[in-house]
């Protein structure tokens, strides 16, 4: 039951940074293009596999993806890493 916790913990929050993220970008034009940076990293990773890359609203929608699970398992393996002191070991993995 800890790691189901820990995996719903974990993708909750890779799910409300990105909607963190859009919507300030959305808002600010000035705000950081780390959708931009990913997609460039996944065009190139793909490239350099010989695969073909997607384009458009696909491109971004895999990036986009992509980031969620990412996160979402990173996030998840702190909480897997035990409730003493949850609040520093996530500020340090963040």
């Amino acid at each position: 039951m800890k790691i189901v916790k820990a995996i719903v913990a974990g993708f909750a929050g890779a799910i409300a940074l990105n909607i963190l993220h859009e919507t300030v970008r959305r808002f600010d034009a000035d705000a950081p293009r780390i959708d931009l940076l990913g997609e460039e990293a996944l065009s190139r990773s793909l490239n350099s596999l010989n695969l073909e890359s997607p384009t458009g609203n696909n491109l971004y929608a895999a990036t986009l993806a992509g980031d969620i699970i990412s996160n979402g398992i990173y996030y998840s393996a702190i909480g897997m890493a035990g409730k003493r002191n949850i609040y520093v070991k996530g500020a340090i993995a963040g």
